[in-house]
């Protein structure tokens, strides 16, 4: 004897159907969700890192808060493909990681006193140069000539093509 598709899936619904209701279990087929995941104890969130007001302030403005200072390296990083120790000098106090910390404050190094006259040079480019022009756009960044490479790239001229004049 056979049975058609239709009654074939009649009989196992009533079968899973009987089994479910004997195991006391309520059936549900089409919007059945799978049982949630045991929830994972979350870690506490990492101790807030805190940034001290700046001591040393030559070129940005002074009422800058730390966290400002912080926001503003952290762009010129990225701008310059570079990270702290570029400019800043390590001292001798171990951080809570067990690395030097950095003396934001010394001007020994060279690259500090270069992204000082660099910063000035920007700025008086926006507000000598590109202020002045109706439709200029965006400001000039230290990304602008940069892009992520601490020295930037030289531009070379795509070779000229012939054309009539």
């Amino acid at each position: 004897m056979t049975l058609s598709r239709l009654t074939q899936a009649a009989v196992v619904t009533v079968a899973v159907a009987s089994l479910s209701l004997l195991a006391g279990r309520s059936l549900v087929f089409a919007a059945q969700s799978p049982a949630p995941a045991p929830v994972a104890q979350a870690a506490p969130p990492p101790p807030e890192h805190t940034h001290p007001n700046p001591t040393n302030l030559q070129v940005l403005p002074k009422n800058l808060t730390g966290e400002q200072v912080h926001e503003i390296m952290h762009k010129w990083e990225a701008e310059l493909g570079t990270g702290c120790k570029t400019c800043h000098t390590a001292s001798k106090e171990l951080g809570p990681n067990g690395k030097p910390q950095l003396n934001f404050a010394d001007d020994s190094k060279d690259e500090k006193k270069t992204a000082r006259v660099m910063y000035k040079m920007v700025e008086d480019i926006n507000a000598n140069y590109v202020a002045k022009i109706d439709s200029s756009g965006d400001p000039v960044t230290c990304g602008t000539c940069h892009r992520g490479h601490l020295g930037p790239e030289p531009f070379i001229p795509a070779p000229e093509k012939d054309h009539a004049h």
